[in-house]
């Protein structure tokens, strides 16, 4: 599914023409339809682990920059030093600046702007660190990216979602009766994301 097909989808839940093409149209609807679908797709990328978003990058050293696709780190043990051990992580700077004054064998690490700090700073060599990317639009033949931006583009999550996602809110900016709608998109995100872990 294209996000032309899925903005046509929509067109025939919501009972608008259907459109040859939305991505860069003078069409107010096509207009509102794309930015709902990037509001949309950004929200759904950002409710789940999605397998196919799920990235990882090698440290060379401390600081590290994070990739340019970082959106956040994966729960549960993200980083790992290069022998498999992980590193505990420190969620403020007064907690950081405590941590490095103390000599300790506990590798730990702090997030801190677009730079992922490491203590010990020998440990971050070949440390791996596990994260979830917020290219969520899949381009053709270009690759993934984080913004919508041809009439060809696919998700990199559930592409039924996306249409459920544009539904509600065409509904809700309209002023027209959105709940059920909303609710479904949830039970379907929940199903979605069960599926994607492999929860029965």
């Amino acid at each position: 599914m294209t996000l032309l097909s899925a903005i046509n989808e929509v067109c025939d839940v919501v009972s608008l023409d259907q459109f040859e093409s939305v991505y860069g149209s003078n069409d107010p609807n096509a207009q509102t339809m794309v930015a709902l679908a990037q509001e949309a797709g950004d929200e759904i990328a950002r409710r789940a682990d999605w397998q196919r978003m799920l990235a990882t990058h090698t440290a060379a050293g401390s600081p590290e920059n994070l990739p340019e696709d970082y959106q956040r780190m994966t729960p549960g043990g993200a980083v790992r030093t290069g022998v498999g051990d992980f590193f505990r992580p420190i969620t403020n700077s007064s907690q950081w600046a405590v941590i490095v004054g103390i000599p300790s064998a506990q590798p730990y690490f702090f997030v801190k702007g677009q730079q992922i700090l490491f203590y010990p700073a020998a440990s971050a060599v070949g440390a791996v660190i596990d994260y979830l990317s917020k290219n969520w639009v899949l381009h053709d033949p270009s690759g993934p990216g984080p913004t919508l931006d041809s009439d060809d583009d696919t998700t990199r999550f559930p592409e039924r979602l996306l249409v459920k996602g544009i539904v509600w809110r065409w509904k809700r900016q309209k002023g027209l009766a959105y709940e059920d709608n909303l609710a479904e998109f949830e039970a379907d995100l929940a199903q979605e994301i069960n599926a994607d872990r492999g929860v029965a």
